[in-house]
C-alpha cells in the first residue's frame, strides 16, 4: 500500500474528503505553475509557490525527481501552510484560500 493517503492526510488536516474531491475536480484541467527541477527545493522556488497560491489559490506543482516528491510536498506545506489535496505521479495539487478575497469556497 502506498504512503500517499498518509501523506495527504498529514499535509491537509483542514480538508475533509469531500473538499479534497471538489479540489481534485477543480484542479483536473490546471497546468503546473511551478516546476521543481533537478536542483530540488530552493528559497526562490518556495517564493514562487507562495506567489502562485496568492494568485490562484489552487495550484499544481510538478516535481522532476519522483524520489523527492514527498519531501517537496512536506516543505511546501510547512513553508506556506497550503493543504495538499492530491498527489498523482509527479504532480502535487495544493490549495490555500486567499487571505482577504477567497475565490474557491469549500
Amino acid at each position: 500500500m502506498s504512503s500517499t493517503p498518509g501523506l495527504i492526510g498529514r499535509l491537509s488536516p483542514k480538508l475533509t474528503n469531500p473538499q479534497r474531491k471538489t479540489l481534485r475536480g477543480l484542479g483536473h484541467d490546471l497546468n503546473p505553475v511551478v516546476l521543481v527541477g533537478q536542483r530540488g527545493i530552493s528559497e526562490n522556488l518556495l517564493e514562487n509557490v507562495e506567489q502562485a497560491l496568492l494568485d490562484h489559490e489552487l495550484i499544481k506543482v510538478k516535481v522532476h525527481d519522483p524520489d523527492i516528491i514527498d519531501e517537496v510536498a512536506t516543505r511546501i506545506h510547512e513553508t506556506t501552510g497550503a493543504q495538499l489535496a492530491q498527489k498523482i505521479g509527479k504532480v502535487l495539487l495544493f490549495f490555500r484560500a486567499h487571505p482577504k478575497e477567497p475565490v474557491i469556497k469549500l
